[in-house]
């Protein structure tokens, strides 16, 4: 059975019972300050009590982040690099981890940094992550010699798809089989 709510809450309850919500968000998901912002904000609307105005809620819930940061729970520039660093590993371009990052709401500052840092260990990070993809879905240099030329359109798209420009797309499908496969082993 449910209890019934009709208890009037106190700030400090509600502030209480918030970090608790984001506490076990951050332990389960490792998110981004503005993910977590949304969780909340869902969450404590969904719970609440309909006299809360939103207002009041979106400074209860700055109040519960900004000690969530402070005590580096959560950190967007941590979050930030170990994002695009697993999505480097999957094969993705630095196009499609820059907007993988704005869209979970990460400041411009670490976006610039992360892709700066990227860039500076591997000069050529997107022809090396286009060659990882190539090989994941079989396309461009991964196929037999005979239908490559046939799928040429079909497989510069999905690159194209994945954010990879015209220039790297060409110069990865454009690479010889073995010489693909001396990279593949490199990698």
């Amino acid at each position: 059975m449910i209890p019934i709510r009709n208890r009037k809450k106190t700030l400090q309850v509600t502030v209480d019972e918030m970090r608790n919500f984001a506490f076990a968000y951050v332990e389960k998901y490792a998110p981004s300050k503005q993910q977590l912002k949304i969780y909340l904000l869902k969450k404590y609307m969904k719970l609440s009590v309909s006299d809360v105005r939103k207002k009041d809620v979106n400074k209860l819930i700055d109040i519960v982040l900004s000690d969530l940061e402070k005590n580096r729970f959560i950190n967007d520039k941590f979050y930030s690099e170990s994002k695009a660093k697993s999505m480097i590993q999957r094969g993705n371009s630095i196009n499609k981890i820059r907007n993988y990052l704005i869209g979970k709401g990460i400041d411009e500052i670490f976006i610039k940094d992360t892709v700066n840092k990227i860039k500076e260990d591997n000069f050529d990070q997107d022809f090396f992550s286009a060659i990882k993809l190539c090989k994941k879905k079989r396309i461009g240099p991964a196929r037999v010699e005979d239908n490559r030329s046939l799928f040429y359109k079909k497989d510069i798209s999905l690159l194209a798809r994945n954010g990879f420009d015209f220039e790297t797309s060409k110069k990865v499908m454009d690479i010889k089989k073995d010489e693909y496969l001396k990279i593949i082993n490199l990698l």
